[in-house]
């Protein structure tokens, strides 16, 4: 599979993954639902690094870690603006994160078309838009969470250029390097607040499946990179991922938004779509 092809793959599981784990996230708390994720993911990555058998060359796999901070930032932001909002408003705010890696790739040497330009400013508006909420009597306010989704796509942007380069020197060891920095910086939130952590049944499985999925969009996104695809091609097919995770929350939560925050939506993902044509 090619460079683009491993990139849409990644925006597939990161889309269930964000769907699910901020829904469950909403009854069980976001920081016992992260913090189970990432161990089960770092367990995964170690599993798959150790049966490689192969150690790293390049010293940056390390920008793993600076890629995994951000995101994690970006994840909690995007996790708790999700509880306090709607799935359908905050994960298309949250997917204008494409727009940071393109302006990385053009300025260290990526050309876009002039519709990869219109799509970047339909993003833009597109945000806009989708941040409003009707109120009665025709007024309008910053609908709930795009504060923090914001933050999310700022998290999520940053994640991108860090995690091309060394996924470009070792799409596992840069994937496992990832999930030991998150898991570290979680557990060390969740030792500073001391959230309830015990999970059973089919909750541990489904957030154990959270995890796996996430780290499996990050495998690929790391691999698509290794393939030597642009970072600003690569970053942009990856964040295709609110498209699954606004549909899920349409068919599975049956969520409804203003036209004008539709309207939004719809703009944020043409955006993408044209930033990645």
């Amino acid at each position: 599979m090619n460079g683009l092809g491993l990139a849409l793959g990644a925006s597939l599981a990161w889309g269930v993954a964000d769907f699910v784990g901020p829904w469950q996230a909403r009854a069980l708390g976001t920081l016992r639902v992260l913090l189970w994720a990432q161990i089960a993911g770092m367990a995964a990555m170690a599993i798959l690094v150790a049966a490689r058998g192969r150690y790293p060359h390049d010293p940056a796999v390390w920008l793993a870690v600076p890629a995994s901070l951000s995101a994690m930032l970006g994840l909690f932001a995007y996790y708790r603006g999700m509880a306090v909002g709607a799935m359908s408003v905050v994960a298309p705010i949250a997917g204008a994160s494409a727009i940071i890696p393109v302006i990385f790739g053009i300025a260290t040497g990526d050309r876009p078309a002039p519709i990869q330009y219109l799509g970047i400013a339909a993003a833009l508006v597109g945000v806009i838009l989708a941040s409003q909420e009707h109120q009665a009597g025709g007024q309008r306010k910053v609908a709930a969470g795009v504060g923090l989704a914001l933050l999310a796509a700022l998290g999520f942007g940053f994640y991108f250029p860090a995690m091309h380069a060394a996924g470009k020197a070792d799409p596992y060891w840069a994937s496992l390097i990832f999930r030991i920095a998150a898991a570290v910086l979680v557990a060390a939130v969740v030792a500073v607040q001391r959230p309830a952590l015990r999970l059973r049944g089919w909750k541990i499985a489904v957030v154990i499946g959270v995890g796996l999925g996430d780290t499996l969009g990050n495998v690929l996104f790391a691999a698509a990179a290794g393939q030597g695809g642009m970072v600003s091609l690569t970053s942009v097919l990856a964040s295709l991922y609110p498209i699954v995770t606004v549909l899920l929350a349409a068919v599975v939560l049956h969520e409804r938004v203003a036209r004008l925050q539709a309207v939004g939506v719809v703009l944020t993902l043409t955006g993408v779509i044209l930033i990645a044509a």
